[in-house]
């Protein structure tokens, strides 16, 4: 997100609106942005709807004990893979980064600096 935040300007510069989704709360959205610098909105998606509907759902398992009978017993969660998409106007994805690649925003900052250009 920090280097999301670094290139926002040549993202809005490039006619592109910058947003973050995460499966935090709206209250923990918001302190992770006072806490690590970032104006853009980030939205909650709390029920992991979109992370589903993006194809984004990655299971967390873990042991956890059990309240009844004591024993320690696997739990599963699901958790959001790190993503970034550049969506056109239309609605249409027109770039896609998944896991560690999505953390540099260098390939999305060009791609909207291209179709900037080409138009």
């Amino acid at each position: 997100m920090k280097a999301f935040q670094a290139n926002l300007a040549k993202l809005e510069g490039a006619d592109t609106q910058v947003l973050g989704v995460s499966i935090d709360s709206a209250f923990a959205n918001h302190a992770f942005a006072e806490k690590e610098g970032i104006s853009f909105p980030l939205l909650g998606d709390q029920s992991g709807k979109t992370i589903e509907d993006y194809g984004l759902t990655k299971p967390f398992t873990f042991k956890a004990k059990d309240a009844v009978s004591g024993q320690e017993v696997p739990v599963t969660m699901k958790t959001a893979r790190r993503a970034t998409f550049l969506i056109d106007k239309d609605g249409k994805i027109i770039e896609e980064q998944v896991d560690n690649e999505a953390v540099d925003p260098t390939k999305v900052v060009e791609a909207c600096e291209r179709r900037r250009l080409s138009q």
